[in-house]
């Protein structure tokens, strides 16, 4: 340390004077005590850094001159020790170790491979690794988000088509471009670094194979308008399957499909062919939309139908039971009263004849002409007067009633006019039909 000392410190007074140790006098001759010369210096410099080396200096120290070849012109600086040695070796040795420190930048991970063989994984931040050639290291970037093409480069209309021409299920072939992104995962460096050749074309090429297979399970229809989405989401899962097989350490971020269309060479006759579809599609919901408006109507026709049957059944069971609770009435009063009942029978049934005709015709006891009464020009006539009508029509029903009843009935009914009794007050077609 004494001599290294010596040999880097700029204050000895022998710096350029021709003075190896800075023991001995300066040997400036015709000079003063002023700066040393450049030259003295440099030369004094390497002396004393040859000397470490065991190297002998140069001879000649004096200013402008010096014993060429003598031997007496210069001193011989000491050979170096084994302490100079040792620190000349500790201090390459501290240099060396210091070669180990590296700064990981943010959103990098160092991947430190020692004699070839991974090792560990450092994050980001100032780390150390034994130097090199013992461990080295490789930083990869986790966090950039990667992105490529399928079926078309930068632009829509640079198609490549051996990617994009896919084929579907119902055996149409359509022209598909997409875009995936994918980013390293956090714990994935080492296998994308060690266990994949290509990891980035290993994306593509699983990428476009799960596309292809997903496609190929789809109709034309369903990819082109419906189905985007869905094509895209399985894709992904699928894509990032095999990646994960693969032990790639890659994740697919997001499968996008940018466009999706029939092959330009049979655009036209795809046209037509959805024209044909919608066409279709219209005519089918037309058709429904007939059908929902008739069907409901003809199921409420349907329905009252059946109701006015069940009530129509309901108003002849009852009209049936009421004739018929009616006539066993009339039946047990006819067992016990028989003239009086079929008087009463008799009078209904003239006073049901006669409430719906507008000619009566009076048999006449005086003479054997027949009255006639024009009940439909009477009821013509008093239409306007409302009461007497009334009045009229009570009166006259009053008259042929006091007709019909003054006269005496035999016990059986006659069937037409008999002298001897005095005749009959009614017409024979008006006659009882219960007399029987």
């Amino acid at each position: 340390m004494r001599l290294m000392s010596k040999i880097f410190n700029l204050n000895d007074p022998g710096w350029g004077r021709g003075n190896n140790n800075g023991s001995e006098p300066p040997r400036r001759p015709n000079q003063g005590d002023g700066p040393p010369d450049l030259d003295e210096v440099w030369r004094d410099f390497n002396n004393r850094l040859g000397s470490l080396f065991g190297r002998k200096p140069k001879r000649g120290g004096q200013f402008g001159g010096g014993d060429n070849g003598s031997g007496n012109g210069g001193v011989q600086m000491p050979k170096g020790s084994p302490k100079t040695v040792g620190v000349i070796i500790a201090i390459i040795i501290a240099l060396w170790l210091a070669s180990g420190f590296m700064i990981v930048q943010e959103g990098q991970v160092a991947v430190v491979t020692q004699f070839g063989k991974y090792t560990k994984t450092l994050p980001p931040g100032l780390q150390w690794r034994l130097p090199y050639p013992i461990e080295a290291h490789q930083n990869v970037n986790i966090s950039q988000l990667r992105t490529f093409e399928v079926g078309f480069r930068g632009n829509a209309r640079n198609k490549v088509l051996p990617e994009s021409l896919m084929l579907t299920t119902d055996e149409n072939i359509i022209d598909l471009q997409f875009v995936v992104q994918y980013r390293l995962m956090s714990t994935g460096a080492p296998d994308y670094l060690f266990k994949t050749s290509q990891p980035d074309e290993s994306v593509r090429q699983a990428a476009e194979t799960a596309m292809r297979e997903i496609v190929g399970k789809k109709p034309m229809d369903f990819v082109l308008y419906s189905g985007r989405t869905e094509v895209a989401t399985e894709v992904q899962s699928l894509a990032q399957s095999i990646l994960d097989r693969y032990e790639t350490g890659i994740q697919i971020s997001t499968v996008a499909i940018q466009n999706v269309q029939p092959p330009e060479q049979v655009q036209a006759a795809f046209d037509d062919a959805v024209k044909a579809g919608q066409d279709r599609e219209r005519q089918i919901n037309e058709g429904n939309a007939y059908s929902n408006k008739v069907l409901p109507e003809a199921q409420g026709q349907v329905a009252r139908m059946i109701q006015e049957a069940e009530g129509y059944r309901a108003t002849v069971i009852g009209d049936a039971t009421g004739d018929s609770a009616r006539f066993a009435s009339v039946e047990a009063e006819f067992a016990k009263a028989p003239d009086i009942t079929r008087e009463r029978m008799y009078l209904a049934t003239m006073q049901d004849i006669l409430q719906n005709t507008s000619k009566i015709m009076i048999d006449s006891q005086a003479s054997n002409n027949m009255l006639y009464l024009p009940l439909d020009k009477i009821m013509s006539q008093a239409a306007a007067d409302r009461s007497s009508f009334s009045s009229s029509v009570e009166s006259t029903s009053s008259a042929a009633a006091a007709a019909t009843t003054q006269p005496a009935r035999p016990s059986t009914p006659a069937r037409g006019r008999t002298p001897d009794s005095g005749g009959t007050t009614v017409n024979s077609s008006l006659i009882n039909p219960y007399s029987r």
